[in-house]
C-alpha cells in the first residue's frame, strides 16, 4: 500500500500525459489489464491504477493523502464521503454485479462446493452454507469498516438466515463482525485463495469471473443484485460495526452498482471526463461485460 501511494501522492512528479484512476479493489483485473491500457492506448497516455477497499480509498482521497483523476466505487457509500468533502459533483453508474461464494478448486472442500452448485433450496445435506460450516474450512472476507464487500457478505449471510430458515447461520460462518481470522485486504483476498491460504471467500461475480475461479451463484433474495427487492427484503438486514475512531454505527444494504466520478481536484479533468465517458461507451461496456460485469443500473447520484 505505501509503495503504491508513492505513485499517487507526488503531484510534482506527474507527467502531463498520465491518467490516474483509483478504484474499488475488486476491479483490479478489469481496470489494470483491460480498461486502463485500452483507454491509454487510444488517448496516447500513461495509465496509473490503484485499487483498495472502496471506503478506505475514498477516505484517502477525501483527506488529500492521495490525488487522482477518477474514482470508481461500488455502492453509493464511498461516493458519499467524497461528495461531503466537496471532491465530486456527481457519480454515474457504469456497471453492476452480485454477491457469490468463490472457492479454491484445489481445496479439499472443492468437491463439496461442486455438489453444492447443483443442490436445491431444500437440499440441506449439500447446501453451500452447510459446506462453509465444515470443520477446518478457512473462509476469507474483507474489512466491513473499509470495504463494501466486507459489509455485503455479512448482509448476504443475514439474509440467508431468513431465506433458508437457519437461525445463527451468519455467526456460524463468519464469527464476529470483525473476525481477524477471516478479514483480509480486498486486493489480496483472491490471491490468498489461489495460493491455498483460504478454501472459500466472499466475492463479486464480476471479480470472480475476471480471476477465472469457480463460484456458487446465490438466489436474488440474498445476492443483493435486485433493486426491486430492496424495500421489502434487503432493507430488513442491518448490523452494527465500530469505525476507525471506535464509534459504533448501524449499516444498511446498498445496491451493488459501480459508480464513476471525476474528482474536482483532478490533475487532468479533461482526460478524467473522457475516461468516465469511455466506461459508459460501447467499447468500455464490452470490456466490462467480457469480464463478468453486469449492465449499469439506476441513475446518477446527487442529481
Amino acid at each position: 500500500m505505501l509503495s503504491a501511494l508513492g505513485v499517487f501522492t507526488s503531484l510534482g512528479a506527474r507527467a502531463a500525459d498520465d491518467i490516474r484512476v483509483t478504484y474499488a479493489g475488486s476491479m483490479g483485473v478489469v481496470m489494470d489489464k483491460y480498461l486502463g491500457p485500452a483507454f491509454a492506448k487510444d488517448q496516447h497516455l500513461n495509465y496509473q491504477g490503484q485499487g483498495q477497499g472502496a471506503y478506505g480509498m475514498a477516505r484517502l482521497l477525501a483527506s488529500k493523502k492521495i490525488v487522482a483523476d477518477v474514482f470508481v466505487s461500488i455502492t453509493p457509500g464511498p461516493m458519499d464521503i467524497l461528495k461531503q468533502a466537496g471532491l465530486i459533483n456527481d457519480a454515474v453508474p457504469v456497471a453492476s454485479t452480485r454477491m457469490v461464494i468463490v472457492y479454491n478448486p484445489k481445496s479439499k472442500f472443492a468437491p463439496a462446493f461442486d455438489a453444492a452448485k447443483h443442490a436445491g433450496k431444500g437440499d440441506n445435506a449439500h447446501a453451500w452454507w452447510k459446506v462453509l460450516q465444515s470443520p477446518g474450512l478457512a473462509f476469507g472476507r474483507t474489512d466491513p469498516v473499509n470495504d463494501p464487500q466486507g459489509q455485503n457478505i455479512i448482509f448476504t449471510m443475514l439474509l440467508a438466515e431468513k431465506y433458508y430458515q437457519q437461525p445463527g447461520l451468519a455467526h456460524n460462518v463468519l464469527g464476529e463482525v470483525q473476525n481477524p481470522k477471516q478479514v483480509f485486504a480486498e486486493g489480496g483476498l483472491l490471491t490468498r485463495m489461489e495460493s491455498g491460504q483460504v478454501d472459500a471467500a466472499s466475492g463479486y461475480e464480476s471479480a470472480t469471473i475476471s480471476a477465472g475461479l469457480p463460484y456458487i451463484t446465490l438466489p436474488d433474495e440474498i445476492n443483493l443484485s435486485n433493486p426491486a427487492m430492496s424495500k421489502d427484503w434487503y432493507d430488513k438486514a442491518s448490523f452494527q460495526v465500530k469505525d476507525a475512531s471506535g464509534q459504533e454505527k448501524t449499516l444498511h444494504t446498498q445496491p451493488l452498482v459501480f459508480y464513476a466520478a471525476v474528482l474536482n481536484n483532478a490533475p487532468d479533468a479533461e482526460q478524467a471526463r473522457k475516461f468516465v465517458a469511455y466506461l459508459q461507451s460501447r467499447a468500455g461496456q464490452d470490456l466490462l461485460q467480457q469480464n463478468g460485469y453486469g449492465l449499469p443500473k439506476g441513475g446518477a447520484l446527487y442529481h
